[in-house]
């Protein structure tokens, strides 16, 4: 009996209570007017107080006022409605109709529709749209926690939480579902009927997955049976038995599909398989292989870190076992290369004072020419690889700072590899011991400056073939080496600044060289007796200073013009004397030793030459320094003489300088080669143009080499030097009505002549931080007819030439290109090329096509000619939830090893 008083009172409570206000119904049921949102209200105390027949009842008073077992609630929460034409309430069944833009809010579920029926005797809500000439609208939108799906029509109930929906939409990590019927069993267990899922968001999806049954676990996985894939409402032939769909926001581990493909040197292949693991919100790692039928494979391991507010980084490892031919025959060829790479960063705030960074890029000297997956354009040009790993510290409160690095220089030419594990640097920021109080520096004595700065060194000189083995160790060079330096500045002469300076270094060695004469070696001639080397072990140390001053001024000359736009010229000269002296430190040091079988040939050697910071000074130095710097500059009024712009300053020459020395106690050839440079800005900017030169002011003998006699009449070029970086775009053309033109000097914006900003191609399927993988969703719209096709153009080029007196020759004279051409929104094509004009041929040359297909993404990179022909091809989802559905195919370089 309470169960039934408990739905009459529900009942009665639906009907004759609102929260927001009270309405009068006609014979019908029909209202008068608009319903306002109403509340109905779960009360477990029967509260009715006028009930007929009471008597009749025979009710008796409980004499257990409170007990500790309260019934089950059906309804254990406040249930709110609202429609905006009206609301039919149907006492006899229990029922409330909700028509036009209902909405039912219960607990943590929001559900809006075009009608709603609440069943308070099923405890079932079920809702559908409106149909009507304008066809089927106001689908039920269906919403709990951060759970959201759209149906045609919904049924559900409060008690059970169960639903049984038709046509639901709804999207899950990145992935939208369409089911034709939909059970809803519980929270965690969802079966459907007819189901397509896609990533697109359009209402017409461009590709959906179909299958005929699947069950979803809501922000787990969908478990689907056999499905196949349709492109444009078009099956394909593409089909799946079945298919498992990880949905979570977080990271999750899994499998890695290859790409396939054939070359004609190693085969048919498989490419960039593996397994990634998340392993933790911090940490992952890619594993990846690679395998040719010809016996060629490659492994690959990729580590990505992250922790918020502190550090970041990435980690590689690459290995390859290359083999080229067929073995027994003359022209097999097998080699083995690795890569290590790793890069380090840390959040400056996460410690002020101190400071940790890595960028490490070591292993073969051949890895980029020779690696079978790897097309990294700006890598394979280059031929030097470098890294460095760095802790900084700032002592506090102290003027002392220090820096311990360890580096790493590789030539990829000549195989060369030098280390330092590694320099030690401590600094003291420059203090002024003899300032007045509160710092004040007036007089030249307050203004002298200290520095002090040690340096020491760990140094490997080795080779690819020595790399990584103790013979490594063996010539390794160790040392440090102290730097004091005082200066300071006395005005002179009203428009001088004469500048003194005095420089103390000391130097300390672990080791130094005895040479010695063995009668018994063969030298370099083929005959016997020559000098050979001991190292000896031991404490060794020199010093040196020197002291210098510096003779300065600046001299403008203004050059004013009455007539034009044209307001002025000012040309600023710099010129700078300076002088330094140096004792002959040298003869302190050195020694001698026998070098043939005469005892009289004696050679001069010092005992640290092979020291890291090398030799005392030898020979005193007693010079003179010359350097003058010219700037041109023109300031040029608006075309408006109205407006209220400022007139603007253009710089004509950059900089034009010249430098020379005249060494006093040489006692010829004093004067050193002019070494001039010069640069400029044209073209609002957008040409930087460099040019530097060296002139020898003495003439050369037949030999080739220097006499003292000097030129006549004029200087004598021995180096030439030339650069150019120019770029251009579409957007040049445009008019703007303001242009910002502070671009820089423009030297140091060198254009990406050699498309270094073209993606890897072998990172298009397997980087999911790739513009493919994103979810970008943004809709470009396009102008027809209009013929505006952004471009972009960007030039360089490079010429050198040299003398000798005798004769000269040009070392390189080349003109580099690159660029790309957006021929619609979402077509892009881009270059990278060049042309030696001395050898008369096209350099490495490079073109990329990328298309835009909204959930899809379309890449091809091709290098046509060369001895890193080839190409890959690209096309896949954008989204991460289902990168693996994907087609690319590449055709490796074919690599010379040899």
């Amino acid at each position: 009996m309470r169960a039934n008083l408990t739905y009459i009172l529900l009942a009665f409570y639906l009907f004759c209570f609102q929260i927001s206000n009270a309405q009068e119904f006609g014979d019908k049921g029909i209202p008068d007017q608009k319903a306002k949102k109403k509340a109905v209200l779960n009360n477990s105390k029967d509260t009715l107080i006028d009930l007929k027949n009471r008597k009749a009842l025979d009710i008796k008073k409980d004499t257990i006022a409170n007990d500790s077992i309260k019934p089950k609630e059906v309804i254990d929460g406040i249930i709110t409605h609202d429609a905006e034409d009206y609301t039919i309430q149907n006492a006899k069944n229990k029922t409330v109709t909700l028509f036009n833009k209902a909405r039912v809010t219960y607990t943590d579920i929001d559900l809006q529709a075009g009608i709603i029926i609440l069943d308070y005797k099923n405890n079932t809500v079920y809702a559908k749209g409106i149909k009507d000439s304008l066809g089927y609208h106001q689908r039920p939108v269906f919403r709990q926690g951060n759970q959201e799906s759209e149906q045609d029509s919904i049924l559900f109930n409060f008690k059970t939480k169960k639903a049984l929906v038709y046509g639901v939409k709804t999207e899950q990590s990145g992935i939208i579902t369409y089911a034709q019927k939909t059970k809803r069993v519980n929270d965690s267990t969802i079966y459907m009927r007819r189901l397509r899922f896609t990533t697109s968001k359009k209402k017409r999806p461009d590709y959906y997955i179909q299958t005929n049954k699947a069950k979803l676990v809501p922000g787990k996985k969908i478990i689907v049976g056999g499905s196949n894939l349709v492109l444009a409402d078009v099956p394909t032939p593409v089909y799946l038995p079945f298919a498992y769909f990880p949905l979570t926001d977080k990271r999750t581990s899994g499998f890695i599909i290859p790409s396939w493909g054939d070359s004609n040197n190693q085969g048919f292949f498989l490419q960039n398989g593996g397994y990634y693991f998340a392993i933790n919100d911090y940490f992952d790692l890619t594993l990846l292989g690679d395998i040719y039928t010809n016996g060629s494979w490659g492994l690959r391991a990729d580590s990505n870190y992250y922790v918020r507010y502190k550090f970041s980084g990435n980690f590689s490892v690459r290995f390859e076992n290359i083999i080229q031919g067929i073995k027994g025959l003359s022209d097999f060829s097998k080699s083995t290369n690795f890569n290590i790479r790793w890069s380090h960063s840390q959040d400056s705030k996460s410690n002020p004072n101190s400071r940790f960074s890595a960028s490490v890029n070591l292993g073969s000297s051949t890895y980029y020419r020779q690696s079978l997956n790897e097309f990294n354009s700006s890598q394979f040009l280059t031929n030097t690889l470098s890294s460095s790993i760095s802790y900084y510290k700032k002592f506090v409160g102290t003027p002392f700072n220090m820096n311990i690095t360890a580096t790493h220089s590789q030539n990829t030419n000549n195989q060369s590899i030098t280390m330092t594990l590694p320099s030690l640097q401590v600094n003291m920021d420059r203090i002024y011991p003899f300032a007045g109080k509160g710092g004040v520096k007036r007089n030249p004595i307050q203004k002298m400056g200290l520095n002090y700065s040690l340096q020491g060194e760990y140094r490997i000189n080795t080779t690819d073939d020595e790399f990584f083995t103790p013979k490594m160790f063996r010539t390794a060079q160790k040392g440090i080496q102290h730097n004091i330096s005082t200066n300071t500045n006395i005005k002179a002469f009203k428009y001088f600044t004469l500048s003194p300076n005095v420089t103390y270094k000391d130097v300390w060695y672990f080791d130094k060289i005895n040479k010695r004469y063995d009668p018994t070696a063969i030298n370099s001639s083929g005959n016997l007796g020559t000098v050979v080397n001991d190292t000896i072990s031991g404490f060794n140390r020199f010093h040196e200073y020197n002291f210098g001053m510096s003779l300065s001024t600046n001299i403008y000359g203004t050059f004013k013009f009455k007539k034009g736009r044209l307001k002025a010229i000012r040309h600023t000269i710099r010129p700078t004397i300076s002088y330094g002296y140096r004792p002959n430190f040298a003869q302190n040091y050195d020694l001698q030793v026998q070098q043939s079988s005469d005892p009289n040939d004696l050679l001069t050697y010092s005992p640290f030459e092979n020291g890291i910071y090398g030799t005392p000074g030898r020979g005193v130095t007693n010079s003179i320094g010359i350097s003058v710097n010219n700037v041109l500059e023109a300031k040029v009024a608006p075309k408006d003489s109205d407006s209220d712009e400022e007139d603007k300053k253009i710089t004509i020459l950059n900089n034009l300088n010249f430098s020379t020395s005249y060494n006093i106690a040489a006692d010829s050839l004093k004067w050193s080669p002019v070494n001039t440079n010069a640069g400029t800005r044209l073209f609002k900017d957008k040409l930087a143009l460099n040019v530097n030169a060296t002139f020898d002011p003495y003439k050369v003998n037949s030999k080739g080499e220097r006499i003292n006699q000097f030129n006549p009449g004029i200087l004598r070029l021995t180096n030439l030097g030339v650069t150019a970086n120019y770029t251009i775009s579409s957007k040049d053309f445009q008019k703007q009505e303001k242009q910002n033109n502070n671009n820089g000097n423009g030297a140091q914006d060198t254009p990406d002549v050699f498309g270094q900003n073209i993606n890897p191609t072998n990172t298009f399927a397997n980087n999911l931080q790739n513009e493919q993988n994103t979810n970008d969703t943004k809709t470009k719209k396009t102008e027809l007819y209009r013929l505006k096709i952004p471009w972009t153009l960007n030039l360089a080029y490079a010429m050198n030439y040299t003398s000798n007196g005798l004769t000269s020759s040009i070392g390189s004279n080349s003109l580099m290109f690159s660029g790309d051409v957006e021929l619609s929104p979402k077509w892009n094509v881009g270059f990278s090329s060049g042309y030696d004009i001395k050898n008369n041929a096209f350099t490495y040359t490079r073109l990329s096509f990328s298309r835009d297909l909204d959930s899809w993404r379309f890449n091809f990179n091709w290098t046509p000619f060369g001895p890193n022909t080839s190409y890959y091809f690209f096309i896949g989802v954008k989204s991460s939830a289902l990168s693996d559905l994907k087609w690319d195919k590449n055709r490796p370089p074919d690599r010379v090893l040899f």
